[in-house]
């Protein structure tokens, strides 16, 4: 079985899968923050005592803490469970969780009023990953269709284009494109984080 889930935004959410690929549970919440209380509690109720041999686990870019207690909490059941562990891009999961099949840009807050910004068609990206202020993110991409929680910043940057309010859902994780669901299993910040480590005098 395979085990996904992800917390790089303010929904928490889990999915697992049979041997054929078949999703036969799932949890989907939106809890703003809080990842860090709501997350193993969740996957006990999806998993019912079930191990699963493979995990996947968004890696980001998004939340600085929710991937954290992703990541964390994806290595704590591995070595538990003795699974192969893979990273999973969450703007890729976005994009598949928006039931779009053609091109479609992913937009994600990313802070100090910038853009994570990501273009793909049919599960893949079409574009580099980008961190932007909305002005310069517009010239980034193509897509009519904008989704994530900075779509309408991206969309009112470029003047035309059609911002969908859409949430990422591990159901959908395999419809990632393989090379987007066997990433490193570690952060993808896309930027430096703003809290630094204090130099020594």
């Amino acid at each position: 079985m395979i085990l996904a889930f992800d917390t790089s935004s303010a929904a928490c959410t889990a999915a697992l899968f049979d041997g054929t690929g078949e999703c036969i549970a799932r949890k989907d919440e939106m809890i703003g923050r809080g990842h860090s209380e709501r997350l193993v509690p969740m996957l006990d109720e999806l998993l019912e005592g079930r191990k699963a041999d493979r995990i996947l686990v968004g890696v980001g870019p998004g939340s600085f803490t929710g991937i954290r207690v992703g990541v964390a909490a994806a290595h704590g059941l591995a070595i538990g469970w003795d699974a192969e562990l893979n990273g999973m891009s969450s703007l890729a999961l976005l994009a598949a969780s928006s039931g779009s099949s053609g091109k479609i840009a992913v937009a994600v807050s990313g802070g100090h009023g910038e853009l994570f910004i990501q273009q793909f068609e049919n599960g893949r990206a079409t574009s580099d990953l980008v961190n932007l202020p909305p002005a310069e993110a517009a010239a980034t991409t193509d897509a009519s269709a904008v989704v994530g929680t900075g779509a309408k910043a991206l969309v009112d940057a470029r003047g035309w284009g059609e911002a969908r309010e859409c949430w990422p859902s591990a159901a959908h994780a395999l419809q990632v494109a393989e090379d987007l669901r066997g990433l490193s299993p570690k952060p993808i910040y896309a930027r430096a984080p703003d809290a630094r480590p204090r130099q020594a005098a």
